[in-house]
């Protein structure tokens, strides 16, 4: 029986077993960065898609309102005009 044999073997051994624990632990802590970063990521679009629609709307908003607007001024004008004496 030679010792170095064994020593060898068991050195090999430990290593292998020990190298799939220490990449689970690296890409675990991997994963939870890029899961942080994209939640940011989506947060971001979400903001951006908001903030878009937001304005959007506003826009149709103040359209619609200073049509509706001049539309009552011509309706009023037309009144005004059949209600004056000739």
């Amino acid at each position: 029986m030679n010792p170095r044999k064994y020593a060898l073997a068991l050195s090999l051994l430990v290593a292998m077993a020990g190298t799939p624990f220490g990449i689970a632990q690296t890409s675990a802590k991997q994963d939870m960065k890029n899961a942080g970063s994209d939640t940011k990521a989506a947060a971001k679009d979400t903001g951006s898609a908001t903030k878009k629609t937001a304005k959007k709307t506003g826009h149709a908003a103040k359209k619609a309102t200073n049509k509706g607007a001049q539309k009552t001024q011509e309706g009023a004008q037309k009144v005004q005009n059949k209600t004056q004496p000739d």
